[in-house]
């Protein structure tokens, strides 16, 4: 049993490949049962905090691979051996490989924590977040993806530069095969970041108006007011003058009464006051002004301008039914008689023939 475990293999004993073999062993049953237990604390300390460290660590945890250890075990092992030049050269190739790989996946399950709590915070306020995040993450793990597979060549000493060359004419070539739709893409996320609006918001853009219904990558669609769908492609929607009614604080309401001539002029002087105590005397409005600004041609015209402090159409379109019906009875417990379209003909002299 001595001479067996003193004989040679590839440089070594074997009992220093046994040694070995036990030490790549227990390193590895050491780093598996580290990461239970700590990943086994790490949930139970989760569910007593608000704080997403733990939570963080915890996916990372998760997205360590079993090849990972299983190779960083071997590594440990080799060290204890006194190896080739070049086996020790590749074991250390193959680690930094190992290392590269791994890093991939923990940066990935960073950028996947990092968009789900951004996502989290932002959802319920902004549903179009959801469009972002998907295509949003797709170029940060495309990003990362290719920064490890190059440090991977370069570790390799392959010599990156002309590919990188390649992939910059490459790109050139595509963007501008695709610049339309990329152009659509980059508009989405200026949708989305910049919120010129949101789902749901009531919006006209030029003479056509909806509601928002879904804002995508490539298109935007609206619900219009009688009742069919309307696209848009991003690019064109940002690049026209948008009207967002969902955004205002107030509405403005601006009419004018026209009253006949032959009404006193105390009257006509008691008339801004009239209509101020009948807008007044309604919740949620704000009172501006009335005057008396024109003689038209049949009437003498006031102009009155007041707000509605809350926006919405039918809380305007109630408010304004309630002033013009006050209106109304006032004028006729006033004896103001409103002005229509008339026509004074005077003729002078007989009629002829009579």
């Amino acid at each position: 049993m001595t001479d067996f475990l003193n004989s040679q293999f590839l440089g070594n004993t074997w009992q220093d490949w046994i040694i070995a073999a036990g030490l790549v062993l227990i390193v590895f049953v050491l780093v598996q049962t580290a990461m239970r237990i700590i990943l086994k604390r790490l949930k139970a300390i989760a569910s007593r905090t608000e704080t997403d460290i733990d939570d963080l660590i915890g996916q990372l945890l998760d997205k360590t691979k079993f090849l990972f250890v299983a190779l960083l075990a071997v590594y440990v092992g080799a060290l204890y051996l006194t190896l080739p030049t070049e086996v020790s050269d590749l074991f250390s190739t193959v680690l930094v490989l190992g290392f590269l790989a791994q890093g991939a996946f923990w940066a990935n399950g960073i950028v996947n924590y990092m968009l789900g709590s951004w996502a989290k915070q932002k959802f319920e306020s902004d549903p179009t977040i959801s469009t972002a995040l998907g295509s949003v993450g797709f170029l940060i793990r495309f990003a990362v993806g290719a920064t490890f597979v190059m440090l991977a060549l370069a570790n390799l000493d392959i010599d990156i530069g002309p590919l990188i060359a390649s992939l910059g004419i490459g790109g050139v070539a595509l963007a501008l095969a695709l610049q339309g739709v990329l152009g659509d893409l980059f508009a989405s996320f200026s949708i989305i970041f910049d919120k010129p609006f949101a789902v749901g918001d009531s919006i006209q853009v030029g003479d056509l108006s909806g509601t928002v219904e879904h804002v995508g990558l490539k298109s935007t669609r609206l619900k219009s007011v009688t009742g069919e769908q309307l696209v848009f492609s991003n690019g064109d929607l940002l690049g026209s003058r948008i009207r967002n009614y969902q955004r205002r604080q107030e509405r403005r309401c601006a009419f004018t009464l026209g009253v006949t001539y032959d009404t006193p002029s105390e009257k006509l002087e008691r008339i801004p006051n009239l209509i101020q105590e009948i807008i007044e005397s309604h919740e949620n409005v704000r009172f501006d002004r009335c005057f008396f600004m024109v003689f038209g041609d049949s009437a003498l015209n006031f102009e009155s301008v007041y707000y509605s402090l809350v926006p919405d159409f039918k809380t305007y379109g109630e408010t304004h039914h309630a002033v013009n019906l006050e209106i109304f009875r006032r004028f006729a417990e006033e004896g103001i008689e409103f002005a229509y379209p008339t026509q004074t003909i005077y003729v002078e002299g007989g009629v002829p023939g009579g």
